[in-house]
């Protein structure tokens, strides 16, 4: 997926969210550990990771380093992990979740630029594990 399509869908769901009473600011273009960052509909401050995939995958990844990232701030701040993908939307709250062992997978460069692959410690997160979960049926 071309980085201008994703940062265009990440705008489009920080939009939806706001428009059922969150206020999020996207913050993609720059290097965070995230793209969206506000107040969720309680008004607590958050986090959002973000990830659109073209392909379905029963248990959704999430880089260990990714998560580790988003536990270094503060611990009043609601970190959450959004996935789409062509079957649903899967909503993570990772405060409090229950993260099995990580694994060593091999993955994606996250840079722009290569398309070479690597191996990175990874979370197998499942579908159940998520509080939000929209169906494309």
């Amino acid at each position: 997926m071309e980085i201008s399509t994703i940062q265009k869908l990440e705008k489009a769901l920080v939009n939806f969210l706001n428009l059922d009473g969150w206020d999020l600011k996207w913050t993609g273009k720059g290097y965070q550990h995230y793209d969206a960052k506000g107040l969720t509909r309680k008004g607590l401050p958050c986090v959002i990771e973000m990830k659109f995939r073209n392909k379905y995958y029963e248990e959704k990844m999430l880089e260990k380093y990714k998560y580790d990232e988003l536990m270094k701030l503060d611990k009043n701040i609601v970190k959450l992990y959004f996935v789409n993908d062509p079957k649903g939307n899967y909503l993570y709250w990772l405060n409090e979740i229950k993260l099995p062992k990580p694994k060593n997978m091999y993955c994606p460069d996250t840079t722009i630029w290569t398309k070479k692959r690597i191996h990175k410690p990874v979370y197998l997160l499942k579908e159940n594990q998520a509080s939000k979960i929209n169906l494309n049926l």
